[in-house]
């Protein structure tokens, strides 16, 4: 069935989803002058983008699975109200370690809008009208990712790098409003939350994330990145046989990968 307001389902998801990859790029060009003004080391710079993808990455199944369960309308808003907040933390953030902790906040919200603004488009839209705003929702956040770098950079010279974060409360206030007024909420939740593939994911992502980070940061691939490789293969075997054995109840059941298609 089709969405009462397709039109407004899909900029809800789009508004959504521009801000997690539209920050996933502009706080780039903004480390010189966060490192100035808050004395950092490059190194300790680093952090600031790891800081947001490493939860990201780690949270992104857990994040669409409670959507699932809960209700992605407000599993969506949920994330980008956590988002926006930890956006406020940021441009307020008086020293490296307050930034830090708003940044990891940052990626927690956007690891739960990301899959639920995509999940909300795939059940408010049937069919052919399905692909297009699926096609839709991904060229935007394409286009978002791009225009993030020269957008941060006009913002810095401009105004100063705590803009790159003021910049998402207009847009995620926009997005709430939408989401709350015109998005169909849609929900699964009849069947349990698979938390203990939950927690297999989360640490998969989160030790293979942070091991290869390492070793991009150290340029070297020493015993800690190692070990965390390790912990994240042995994780991703032990989420494979979790899933298999769930069967339907799986968060992400292992039969549909016999499907061709």
């Amino acid at each position: 069935m089709q969405a009462a307001h397709p039109r407004l389902t899909l900029v809800a998801c789009i508004l959504a989803s521009s801000l997690a990859f539209i920050d996933g790029s502009v706080t780039n060009v903004a480390l010189p002058a966060i490192g100035a003004d808050l004395h950092a080391t490059p190194a300790e710079l680093q952090w600031t983008i790891n800081a947001y993808l490493l939860p990201l990455s780690a949270l992104l199944l857990i994040g669409g699975a409670a959507g699932d369960h809960f209700g992605r309308r407000k599993l969506l808003v949920i994330g980008i109200a956590i988002f926006t907040l930890a956006s406020i933390a940021c441009a307020l953030a008086s020293d490296l370690t307050v930034l830090l902790v708003a940044r990891a906040l940052q990626g927690i919200g956007a690891a739960i809008l990301l899959p639920n603004s995509l999940a909300t488009l795939g059940h408010s839209f049937t069919g052919e009208a399905r692909g297009k705003a699926i096609g839709t929702w991904a060229g935007v956040g394409a286009i978002a990712g791009a225009v993030g770098p020269p957008l941060g950079g006009w913002l810095v010279d401009a105004i100063g790098w705590r803009a790159i974060f003021y910049v998402n409360v207009p847009v995620a206030a926009a997005a709430i409003l939408i989401a709350l007024l015109y998005v169909e909420e849609s929900a699964e939740g009849e069947l349990p939350l698979d938390l203990p593939g939950a927690f297999a994911a989360t640490v998969a992502l989160g030790a293979l994330t942070w091991a290869l980070t390492l070793w991009s940061s150290h340029h070297t691939f020493d015993a800690t990145v190692a070990i965390g490789l390790a912990a994240g293969l042995l994780a991703t075997g032990l989420f494979l046989w979790i899933e298999h054995h769930r069967g339907a109840r799986a968060m992400m059941p292992v039969a549909m990968f016999g499907s061709r298609a």
